[in-house]
């Protein structure tokens, strides 16, 4: 029930045929692999830092904005 950026967490995953191969995880600020293609692409998107960059930026782009929202209209109303 909080707003604020740092206590939200923040998860992205890639998936192909229900299973989980890449995950981004604000807690950890990096990508972790499953399985040996997730691994390469997780490495790879690692060493660049224009993509941890932006995927920093999605974390307050829809992550603050969108607790501030629910915040406002749900957990004031009840």
């Amino acid at each position: 029930n909080s707003t604020e950026l740092k206590d939200i967490h923040y998860i992205y995953s890639h998936s192909y045929n229900k299973a989980e191969f890449l995950r981004s995880d604000s807690n950890v600020g990096k990508y972790v692999g499953f399985r040996e293609f997730g691994m390469k692409n997780a490495e790879r998107w690692n060493n660049d830092p224009h993509v941890l960059s932006w995927r920093r930026a999605q974390k307050e782009m829809f992550c603050h904005h969108n607790s501030e929202v629910w915040y406002r209209k749900v957990l004031l109303r009840s």
